[in-house]
């Protein structure tokens, strides 16, 4: 065998053994998703309802609560920015980070003061490598979270929408994470958190046809407002949470299924160049017999004259 020959087998034998990797690696991400889906179908009606009680709460009394009231004059913000523990998923935590940036660039030319909190090793890594400052960080759940690690991720942010701005609170909350919308369709967006947009909720509210219920507050709507505050907080960066996992696996499968692909083709390619290699080197040894065996027989014939 020769070396040329000897190259494409050792290539195409390591191509194979990533194709098979990277085969398991989309199957292991597929069925992580159907688990991911139906997680965020069960969060999905509770941060909704919730949401919509707590909209009806405000807007049935005059209470002025951190929850619902826009500060006059906001001079700082916390951005939540959910990004992805593992790589192998294209695009999926640039993409989140990206649109954190805007939303930074967007906050800070407001006049405000930007706080940044991250999940996600890959946003703390990049914040890290570039020397920007983070308020916070957790990593460790993003595959696979629970309503624990929401609560473990709201508590400083409740903590510093409750505090004064003096003292290192904030104005307003913002979460940046990846919407799951279909297998093929994962979208960065930026929801404002805190302080909730009443007339936002009433709208699509009102697009969906639902009419907000009527409520007695008891002791008040305030002491109402402050029981539902970490409520509302924790199951809106959970549903988040859980949208992120499931547009990462999603990412992951279709990362993964390219990279299979591109093996293939990999390995057809490298498979035809092994054919013309060994077809070369078969018609130079029957070149050299053929003219060994000229050369034996134009010997022979000398001889015998």
């Amino acid at each position: 065998m020769g070396a040329q020959l000897r190259v494409y087998k050792r290539r195409i034998k390591s191509v194979t053994a990533t194709k098979k990797i990277t085969k398991a690696m989309e199957m292991i991400a597929a069925s992580r998703i159907v688990k991911a889906q139906r997680q965020v179908a069960a969060s999905t009606p509770y941060a909704t309802e919730l949401t919509r009680a707590v909209t009806a709460v405000a807007t049935g009394s005059n209470t002025k609560h951190p929850l619902t009231t826009e500060a006059e004059s906001p001079v700082r913000a916390a951005i939540l920015l959910i990004t992805s523990d593992r790589g192998l998923a294209g695009g999926y935590s640039a993409n989140a980070i990206k649109a954190a940036d805007q939303l930074t660039e967007r906050l800070r030319g407001e006049g405000k003061e930007v706080d940044t909190y991250i999940v996600g090793r890959k946003g703390v890594s990049y914040y890290g490598f570039r020397e920007r400052k983070v308020t916070e960080s957790w990593t460790g759940f993003t595959d696979n979270p629970t309503y624990t690690d929401a609560k473990k991720v709201a508590g400083p942010l409740i903590a510093a929408v409750q505090q004064d701005t003096a003292e290192g609170g904030v104005d307003e909350l913002h979460i940046v994470f990846t919407e799951f919308i279909s297998m093929l369709t994962q979208t960065p967006v930026q929801n404002r958190l805190l302080p909730l947009s009443l007339e936002k909720a009433a709208e699509e509210s009102e697009k969906k046809g639902e009419i907000l219920p009527l409520f007695d507050f008891e002791p008040s709507a305030e002491d109402v407002l402050d029981a539902l505050l970490p409520r509302y907080v924790e199951s809106r960066i959970y549903n988040a949470l859980l949208q992120a996992a499931a547009s990462k696996h999603a990412a992951t499968r279709r990362a993964m299924k390219s990279a299979t692909d591109n093996a293939g083709e990999l390995i057809k390619s490298l498979s035809r160049l092994a054919n013309a290699a060994r077809q070369a080197e078969i018609t130079q040894e029957i070149s050299e017999i053929v003219g060994g065996a000229n050369a034996l027989a134009d010997a022979t014939a000398g001889s015998d004259k």
